[in-house]
């Protein structure tokens, strides 16, 4: 980014390797504030305001650079003096001045329309001594937004002529920060087009940070392309930015367009992010481009196995279809799925979670099942109900595993995910609160609202867990034992090999849906591949004494949402003491 700001697709981009502002002088005549005060001006213009048409009528301005000029002025004579000092200087500004409550009702739109607005602050590591990258950019963090803050009020207590008697201190600032490296990773032959986009060094959440995308759901499945996708693809690298993230053992560059910007940096919650030592000169397991534009009419969500390469490419194309943290989240993890499949590994779309008991018995468990199946949700009343019994309850994955045989062929399970990416409607009202503080919500209002957050280390994902119990989470019948298991792989696979769940509103499917191996990330598209996997696998399980079954979790059934999960979980907790 050269800018010293963007503001596109209500996301503010302030460069501060190109301007840093420590006045209120200087923040009122930057290019970002005024660029602000125009989209305020013509968010009012365009529903009709009456404030629009006052200050308009009051101004007298015709061209729309004249008025924001104008109103500037105002609120630089406003920071270092009051409404009425400034009527007995200089009439130029009496009819607009003239109703405090009005001015007031303007400052306090332009001050909320800045806080609705996405806002990113960015420093780019060029190892070159100028601008601002040499300083602390939490620090840059914090004072930016003072100054915008110390400024909102100095110009709202001259137009009143008194001092509030409460102080709100609100987050003004950037919502996030960033430090930009430019890494040199020999792109190869075809990639062409990545070469002068920025890595993500460190990331600065101020939380809880909510963001709206235009879309709540994902659709379809990822399907495998033949011919590099991105070739002659379109892409402006000042828009562009990487992510370079750990995908449990292989290394991943997510690019995306600006205008994807939050879910690129909602990442950082799900994934752990790579130091720099760990990706400069080197070659990743996976390139995914997030926001190409392109000629094909239709979006494309496509992924092509480079073999040349030895690199696992995905592309999904610029639409605001697509603007949803599934694609990213979901392709990303595909892409790993099918590099494991390739290896010989078994992709689990499931959560495990590694138990030890207050008398120091550990049981390490596994509950899949397709998006909504109510597996997260079965863990989370688990733990609740569980706090007499349980000790310590760490999260291997949430959503995302993979299942490998040790030296000597005993199953044992590994995350991909740090965090979560949790759908907030079948959880407990007070479960987003609790978790406010280090969370990124999207969509809070609305069906399908999601909220990512961080569960887990790094190391614990990557550690590997002999598995204990294997289940599949079974969310549309209530016909049998809340817990119950097969006594061999042949009566086992039916059920994990088709899928079946009720659709739960996470995607655009409805009623009950089957879905190979309830996993369409990976598995689906290689069903040759992991129909062999699965046959061996299950075998093993069998053998090395796992036991495999389903667990009722009735969290497609209405009525039950709440109530099915906690009887499963207390199930759940019968069977884990009965195993010791």
């Amino acid at each position: 980014m050269r800018k010293d700001f963007s503001l596109s697709n209500d996301k503010a981009m302030i460069n501060f390797t190109s301007k840093y502002c420590v006045t209120h002088e200087q923040l009122l005549t930057s290019n970002g504030f005024r660029r602000v005060m125009i989209a305020y001006l013509n968010s009012l213009e365009k529903r009709g305001s009456n404030l629009y048409k006052y200050i308009k009528k009051s101004i007298d301005e015709i061209d729309e650079e004249k008025l924001t000029d104008d109103i500037i002025n105002v609120f630089k004579l406003l920071i270092v003096m009051d409404r009425e000092e400034i009527l007995k200087l200089n009439n130029k500004y009496e009819v607009f001045l003239k109703d405090k409550n009005i001015i007031v009702n303007f400052v306090e739109g332009l001050y909320g329309f800045w806080r609705k607005l996405e806002r990113y602050t960015i420093v780019q590591n060029t190892r070159v001594n100028y601008g601002f990258e040499s300083v602390n950019f939490i620090d840059a963090n914090t004072q930016f937004s003072k100054l915008i803050l110390v400024t909102y009020r100095k110009i709202e207590e001259n137009i009143i002529g008194t001092k509030p008697n409460v102080y709100r201190q609100l987050p003004a600032g950037g919502n996030v920060g960033l430090i930009m490296n430019h890494i040199k990773w020999g792109i190869p032959e075809g990639y062409e087009c990545l070469k002068d986009i920025p890595f993500i060094d460190s990331v600065l959440v101020d939380p809880p940070f909510i963001i709206y995308p235009k879309k709540n759901t994902r659709s379809g499945i990822f399907n495998e392309c033949f011919e590099n996708p991105i070739e002659g693809c379109e892409i402006n690298s000042d828009h562009w930015f990487c992510y370079p993230a750990k995908v449990g053992e292989l290394l991943a560059y997510v690019y995306f367009q600006r205008d994807f910007m939050s879910h690129g940096i909602s990442m950082c919650n799900l994934f752990e992010m790579a130091r720099r030592e760990e990706y400069e000169n080197i070659k990743p397991d996976i390139v995914y481009v997030f926001g190409g534009k392109d000629d094909y009419e239709e979006v494309r969500t496509v992924f092509y196995d480079d073999k040349e390469n030895d690199i696992m490419l995905g592309y999904v194309s610029y639409d605001d279809a697509i603007d949803y943290f599934g694609y990213m989240k979901k392709m990303t993890l595909t892409l790993h799925n099918l590099i494991m499949i390739k290896r010989g590994y078994l992709p689990i779309h499931g959560a495990m979670v590694n138990i030890v008991t207050k008398d120091d018995k550990i049981a390490n468990v596994i509950i899949m099942g397709d998006s909504g199946a109510g597996k997260s949700e079965s863990l989370e009343a688990f733990r609740e109900l569980s706090e007499d019994y349980i000790s310590d309850m760490t999260i291997i994955f949430d959503d995302m595993g993979v299942v490998k045989l040790d030296g000597d062929n005993k199953p044992k399970g590994y995350g991909t995910e740090i965090g979560a990416f949790v759908r907030l409607d079948d959880l407990d009202p007070g479960y987003a609160f609790r978790e406010i503080d280090r969370s990124i919500f999207m969509n809070p209002d609305k069906i399908n609202a999601r909220l990512v957050m961080p569960v887990a280390t790094y190391n614990d994902i990557t550690k590997g867990y002999p598995i204990d119990l294997f289940l599949y989470a079974n969310n549309y019948d209530d016909d049998g034992d809340k817990l119950e298991f097969f006594n061999s792989p042949e009566e086992a696979l039916p059920t994990f090999r088709n899928g079946a769940r009720m659709a739960k509103g996470t995607t655009s499917e409805k009623g009950l849906v089957k879905t190979y191996f309830a996993n369409p990330f990976g598995p689906v598209q290689k069903q040759e591949e992991t129909e062999k996997l699965l046959i061996s696998y299950f075998d093993q399980f069998f053998k090395a004494g796992i036991k495999v079954g389903q667990i009722r979790t009735c969290l497609g059934i209405k009525g039950k949402e709440k109530e099915g999960p906690k009887k499963a979980a207390i199930k759940l907790l019968e069977t884990i003491k009965s195993l010791f």
